[in-house]
């Protein structure tokens, strides 16, 4: 594993317990700049994970609890009279950090998702005239809790699309819940991230490495062939669009870079697909039937796919 990521993941890994896979996940998200959709039921340590990413890097970081009287001001900002110049200012929003929380994305109205949705994609606010961009890197974790829907907006589809990547924690297993005990019994686990082991200036030489990860013709039909099979399947009713494709080339090249690889093979792209392509898939009553979840059946089409060979 390469040494900056390894020195990232052991530092997080000193308050997240057990949860490599995800912690990888999230690395890989940020690298790429894209946002990542944490679904999962409360406690489950969602608020440490993006807390202790923060602190390794020493970016700012910044939680909002959205609720249906959240307005967008809170997420943007807004420009209020200065009494004593006379002059307009700009006062800060909770998207002007390097790491947003937004808990409960699916309790803000729609005007409120659309706005954070929208500070995501162009990484800069316009307000009154005068354009605010974001600071660099910039990285939400929205997170939703999948089993409670009374009183919460249903993310629509599109905006579900613009999350680069779906990831779930779950429940720890015994041991990992002992160690979980232990390291809660005298102070919160994050103070155990004493300085930050890398900088917001290395996370930017990093993603500028990632881009130049290299990609044969073969792995890149492979990406194509993957996503091309969601659209003309009966199981599926929404097929995953170019952007999914973007998104699963960009993850592949961040795992080649993270294993210390100059180029990207088929099992970077394996590896990458469940979390990329399910969230922006809706399957048919047939699909429901026969694969329960989008998770199983982007499984299934990695599996049906044919892999191309490395050979030089």
């Amino acid at each position: 594993m390469n040494n900056n990521i390894s020195k990232l993941a052991e530092s997080i890994g000193k308050v997240i317990v057990g949860k490599d896979d995800t912690v990888i996940k999230l690395i890989a998200s940020m690298l790429c700049e894209g946002h990542v959709l944490l679904e999962d039921v409360p406690g489950v340590g969602k608020t440490q994970l993006i807390t202790a990413l923060s602190r390794s890097i020493g970016g700012k970081f910044n939680r909002i609890q959205l609720t249906p009287d959240v307005m967008p001001s809170d997420i943007a900002g807004f420009t209020m009279l200065d009494p004593k110049t006379g002059e307009f200012i700009y006062r800060d929003g909770a998207v002007m950090c390097n790491f947003l929380l937004a808990d409960e994305i699916n309790r803000a109205s729609p005007k409120v998702q659309s706005a954070l949705l929208e500070a995501m994609e162009e990484r800069q606010i316009s307000l009154d005239g005068v354009t605010h961009h974001l600071p660099k890197p910039f990285l939400v974790m929205a997170t939703q809790n999948p089993v409670e829907t009374y009183g919460t907006f249903h993310l629509p589809e599109a905006q579900m699309d613009r999350f680069f990547m779906k990831l779930s924690m779950g429940y720890p297993d015994a041991d990992e819940e002992v160690k979980i005990l232990e390291r809660t019994e005298m102070h919160n686990p994050i103070n155990n991230i004493e300085t930050p082991v890398m900088t917001d200036k290395d996370i930017i030489d990093l993603q500028a490495e990632v881009r130049k990860i290299r990609v044969t013709e073969q792995v890149k039909k492979y990406i194509v062939n993957i996503v091309g099979s969601t659209r003309s399947d009966r199981n599926v009713t929404l097929g995953i669009s170019p952007r999914g494709s973007i998104a699963l080339y960009k993850a592949a090249k961040a795992f080649a870079f993270i294993y210390e690889r100059e180029y990207v093979t088929p099992d970077d792209v394996k590896i990458a697909a469940v979390s990329v392509l399910a969230h922006r898939i809706i399957l048919s009553p047939q699909g429901k039937s026969e694969f329960g979840i989008p998770e199983e059946y982007v499984k299934h089409i990695i599996s049906e796919t044919p892999v191309p060979s490395m050979g030089k």
